[in-house]
């Protein structure tokens, strides 16, 4: 490699890599940059139960397009994996469909219903941590037997929190564009109630705990504060919260996540934690729905948006390009955290990544099966050119 592409390469085993680049000498410029694959803690792939929506293949080969090499699959599934005979169904179609290293949460209640502990034990050794995903467990006394039964088996407990009493049929955040459409909206003490909640238990019973997809300033503070008196607590956001907010809206359903976008001033608040390390990873919260679903508006729509062949480009062009974050701090958060978190090895994983690439994000390029994005003809630079997993290259745009 020339001492260019050395400088570019963010990668420990330059020996995988360069017997890559032996059989590929054009990717010896100077634009081109080699990183670790990434590693996305929060995907749902839709496989058993909803394969109209997306499938292993295909959300695998997609998150391959976006550069990562790992992601841990959401178990709103059916059947959901709430057993190990459950579990295995979807890990039978990992092990023969999937081109990434895919895996699989554990529920933490039956059915995800909040109401009896799912087989978390049989499980364990299978799974990265346990998640009753796209439903917040709403009894504390359930949270505080789930996060008992996590210490003892060494995996982390990991949160969706919303507190359904406070939602009262909302879609959208509860802020001014809700006010001046009329929409019904989302309180912000709908995350941050629950995330405040369950610190207290995390500090009684110290057990590891993760918050998903926070989007407001208060679920910020409140973190911060748990970590700086040491509780074991780590958090992600999304790249859709980093890069808008609520006055972006629009009348479509590609713009319907949960959480939803927030405010001005809670994305503010966001970048300071992903400054500051209050906020550990980022990850894309990918839910495909299928084009008939997302078509139905705002308030029909059900929430998800397709997000993990934009990530890096969108984070590289809004948050690294104008000086926000620095690119190896962008790498931290996609990389390094998520997989210390989740013990996720990094092995001899990379992608390649033109970084002089600009082009408008055109959903009908996607290889998901999901096409929402609130991205849809946003200007990116940064294009995905390889990606190489356990030494095969499982997705080229050559």
């Amino acid at each position: 490699m020339t001492d260019m592409i050395r400088a570019q390469v963010y990668i420990a085993n330059t020996a995988s890599v360069s017997r890559f680049l032996d059989g590929y000498s054009f990717f010896n410029s100077p634009k081109y940059a080699i990183f670790p694959g990434f590693c996305d803690v929060h995907v749902h792939f839709r496989e058993p139960g909803f394969s109209y929506k997306e499938t292993i293949a295909s959300g695998s080969l997609a998150s391959a397009r976006g550069g990562y090499t790992d992601v841990c699959t959401m178990p709103n599934l059916n059947p959901v994996p709430d057993t190990l005979s459950n579990l295995n169904i979807q890990r039978k179609i990992i092990e023969t469909d999937a081109c990434i290293h895919v895996h699989p949460y554990g529920a933490i209640t039956v059915g995800e219903k909040g109401e009896v502990l799912a087989d978390m034990a049989d499980m364990a050794p299978y799974v990265p941590g346990f998640s009753d995903d796209g439903r917040g467990v709403q009894d504390r006394s359930r949270m505080r037997e789930a996060m008992l039964k996590a210490k003892e088996l060494g995996k982390p407990i990991v949160a969706h929190c919303e507190d359904n009493t406070l939602l009262h049929g909302g879609y959208i955040h509860d802020g001014a564009y809700a006010a001046a459409h009329g929409h019904r909206g989302i309180c912000s003490e709908s995350e941050w109630g629950p995330v405040a909640r369950d610190l207290e238990l995390v500090k009684e019973i110290g057990c590891a705990y993760h918050v998903c997809h926070i989007s407001a300033k208060e679920t910020v503070d409140i973190i911060r504060k748990a970590k700086a008196e040491g509780v074991n607590v780590t958090c992600e956001t999304g790249p859709h919260y980093l890069v808008m907010d609520d006055s972006m809206l629009k009348e479509e359903g590609r713009f319907k996540m949960n959480p939803p976008l927030r405010s001005k001033e809670d994305r503010e608040a966001l970048i300071q934690g992903i400054q500051d390390g209050t906020i550990d990873m980022i990850a894309t919260d990918h839910a495909p729905h299928s084009a008939e679903e997302k078509a139905r508006g705002l308030e029909k729509s059900p929430f998800g948006i397709t997000g993990i062949e934009t990530a890096f480009p969108i984070l590289y062009t809004y948050l690294v390009k104008p000086g926000i974050i620095t690119l190896e701090r962008l790498l931290e958060l996609l990389t390094v955290n998520p997989r210390k978190r989740f013990q996720l090895p990094i092995g001899d994983d990379f992608t390649v990544w033109d970084l002089e690439a600009e082009y408008p994000i055109d959903s009908a390029d996607f290889l998901s099966m999901g096409k929402a994005t609130p991205f849809e003809g946003w200007t990116v630079q940064g294009r995905c050119m390889a990606t190489v997993c356990d030494g095969k290259l499982v997705y080229k745009a050559f």
